[in-house]
């Protein structure tokens, strides 16, 4: 790819990865931490919440540090895909586009950053460059696609139960 274009994935990779990691520092020691996650995701349907509220930590925390440094960067992506489509379905979508208005239109940006980066791959300045495990091009985009459907899917098909509307 080159400098620039490296240098760009490794910004891209970082700065996804630090707002990852913040939305998982967040959910678990900000404003209302677990309980306050917990309590939210019981709203949205979810059964179990508390155990929902602790993946949800892991799996931003842990997505976006692998993010920063490049490593298992596919597998990364599908976890960051994966958070913003259960996000966007069961949270986002019914309040419209805009996110001023609750909309899904933040996590829609970041799921397709999330997708675009399994295409890019990580660059240059990666672990998984480094090590020789870098996925790109349409493998890196179908793996990212495909495990997030899947853990999606499992997720919702095993914990959403939605409210009834009457």
């Amino acid at each position: 790819m080159g400098e620039p274009g490296d240098a760009a994935l490794l910004v891209v990779r970082v700065v996804l990865g630090a707002v990852m990691v913040a939305h998982g520092w967040n959910h678990w020691r900000g404003g209302g931490g677990i309980a306050g996650t917990a309590s939210w995701f019981a709203g949205l349907g979810l059964r179990r919440p508390r155990l929902q509220a602790w993946l949800s930590v892991l799996t931003e925390i842990g997505a976006g540090a692998l993010l920063a440094l490049g490593l298992f960067t596919s597998l990364a992506c599908a976890a960051v895909l994966s958070v913003m489509l259960v996000a966007g379905l069961l949270a986002h979508r019914p309040h419209g586009f805009f996110v001023f208005k609750e909309g899904y239109e933040y996590v829609l940006v970041l799921g397709v950053l999330a997708v675009a980066l399994g295409a890019w791959g990580p660059g240059e300045y990666a672990v998984d460059t480094a090590a020789d495990l870098a996925v790109t091009g349409w493998a890196g985009a179908g793996l990212v696609l495909g495990v997030a459907a899947v853990a999606t899917g499992g997720l919702l098909a095993a914990y959403w139960r939605p409210r009834e509307t009457t």
